[in-house]
């Protein structure tokens, strides 16, 4: 039997909704109120509360033949946006590998969680001076290059509420004006790629281009990376259609037909 709650009551609701989310399996795919009660050592009254405001968010469904509870629809949306994220990595390492060698710069694999973006994949230059970053590691999607690269084609929806929230400046050269970055936008997509000129980190700028899935959304991007003083812009240019064929790539694999 699991141990009681013993936290606050709001953090104890949510611990023993995720606890009732977990009882469920391939093997036990359907669980009725007394079952669920008994197994979490908690009133039948609180698994039933919790089991309705699951349900009213479709994370449980009730089968109106028997009464008892199943995994909801939302769930299954959910784990598609997951399984979503880890097709584009699994898809996009080998083609990244093969981008770093033809270019000699650190390159990333990017995607959008609410106004940021977060890289899933990185793989380093091999070069003595290079950029550096991390799995992981979260920035604000509009000061880099990959996050521009998303953004430009995530709809007036996303874009509004990006240039309408608070917009930090990271670097003396991280461009803050909405009007400014609403005219970078457009570039980016009449462009199909976007630049980030020492906006994200002081000393190093980078380039990015968008991913689409089957549907042809934008789901992700790549980019390549270094420092200023051996990536100039003109530098970063003449690798756009390096990175453009290697994101089209990538959508290709991922099932996206211009």
């Amino acid at each position: 039997m699991e141990p009681k709650i013993s936290q606050s009551p709001r953090l104890s609701s949510v611990t023993a909704a995720v606890r009732v989310l977990k009882c469920f399996s391939e093997v036990e795919t359907e669980i009725g109120i007394s079952s669920l009660a008994k197994r979490l050592d908690l009133a039948k009254s609180t698994v039933h509360r919790l089991a309705v405001t699951l349900t009213s968010e479709g994370l449980l469904e009730q089968n109106p033949e028997s009464g008892k509870y199943r995994l909801g629809i939302n769930l299954f949306v959910m784990g598609a946006l997951v399984r979503r994220r880890l097709d584009v990595s699994n898809t996009a390492q080998p083609f990244l590998n093969v981008l770093r060698e033809r270019t000699g710069e650190t390159v990333h694999l990017a995607v959008m969680t609410d106004t940021n973006i977060i890289y899933l994949y990185n793989l380093e230059s091999r070069q003595a001076i290079r950029m550096k970053s991390y799995i992981g590691t979260i920035k604000p999607a509009i000061v880099t290059c990959e996050g521009r690269a998303i953004v430009a084609f995530s709809g007036g929806a996303m874009i509004g509420k990006i240039l309408s929230g608070p917009l930090v400046q990271r670097t003396p050269g991280t461009e803050i004006d909405p009007v400014k970055l609403s005219k970078m936008l457009d570039a980016v997509r009449h462009n199909g790629y976007a630049i980030d000129d020492e906006e994200s980190e002081q000393g190093m700028r980078g380039i990015g281009a968008p991913i689409r899935d089957v549907s042809g959304n934008v789901v992700a991007a790549i980019g390549i990376g270094g420092p200023s003083q051996r990536l100039t812009l003109k530098k970063l240019r003449s690798l756009s259609t390096e990175l453009i064929n290697t994101a089209d790539a990538i959508s290709t694999q991922l099932g996206y037909r211009p």
